[in-house]
C-alpha cells in the first residue's frame, strides 16, 4: 500500500473516530486544558474537585448559566467538564440520556474553529459553540446518526456546551446570547 493511501486511510479513521468531541484541526492529538482569566471578562473555567461519576470516567462539574443579550438568566445547566483530550474524544457517547438542565461543557485552551460529530450517541443534542468572551457563536441541533458518514457540526469556540436536543429552543437561547461558568 502506498504512503499516500496509508495517509488517506489514517485521516479517514480520525474523522470517523472523532466522536462527540471537539477536534482542533491543526493538532487533534493535543491535550486541551482549561484556562481561566479573571481580568479579561472571559468566563471562568474553575471547576469543583469532587468528580461526578459517569460511565467510564470521572469528571469535574461546573454550573453554566445561559443569559440573553440583556443579562437575563434563561437557563442553568449542571455540566460535566471535558477538559482533556480523552474526555473530549469520549464526550457523551458513554451516556444513555440527559435530563433538561444537564449537559457537558468542552473546554479548550483557546478559541478556534471546532468540529464535532455524533459518534456512538444514543440521543440527540444541541451543540452550543461559545467564544472566549462567553458569547454564543453557533447552535446546532444534532440528531442521532446511523453508522457511516457522520455530519460535522462546526463553529468558532473556546467552549462547547452540549445539552438535550431542543433545550435551547425551549429556553429561548439564541446566537448572540452569553454564558457564565460558575463553580458548583
Amino acid at each position: 500500500m502506498s504512503s499516500r493511501a496509508i495517509r488517506a486511510l489514517l485521516v479517514a479513521c480520525l474523522v470517523l473516530g472523532a466522536g462527540c468531541a471537539g477536534m482542533e484541526p491543526a493538532a487533534p492529538s493535543a491535550t486541551p486544558t482549561p484556562s481561566a482569566s479573571a481580568d479579561d471578562g472571559a468566563p471562568s473555567t474553575t471547576t469543583t474537585t469532587a468528580p461526578v461519576s459517569t460511565p467510564g470516567s470521572d469528571y469535574d462539574t461546573a454550573t453554566v448559566v445561559l443569559l440573553d443579550a440583556n443579562g437575563t438568566e434563561l437557563a442553568t445547566v449542571d455540566a460535566w467538564v471535558a477538559d482533556t483530550w480523552p474526555k473530549q474524544y469520549t464526550g457523551l457517547s458513554d451516556t444513555d440520556a440527559l435530563d433538561d438542565g444537564q449537559g457537558m461543557l468542552f473546554v479548550f485552551d483557546g478559541e478556534s474553529d471546532r468540529a464535532f460529530v455524533m459518534r456512538d450517541m444514543a440521543f440527540p443534542l444541541d451543540m452550543v459553540f461559545v467564544d472566549a468572551d462567553g458569547t454564543i457563536t453557533t447552535i446546532h441541533h444534532a440528531p442521532v446518526e446511523s453508522d457511516g458518514d457522520l455530519t460535522q457540526y462546526t463553529g468558532r469556540a473556546k467552549f462547547v456546551l452540549e445539552v438535550p436536543m431542543g433545550y435551547t429552543n425551549e429556553t429561548g437561547v439564541e446566537v448572540g446570547d452569553r454564558i457564565r461558568i460558575e463553580d458548583r
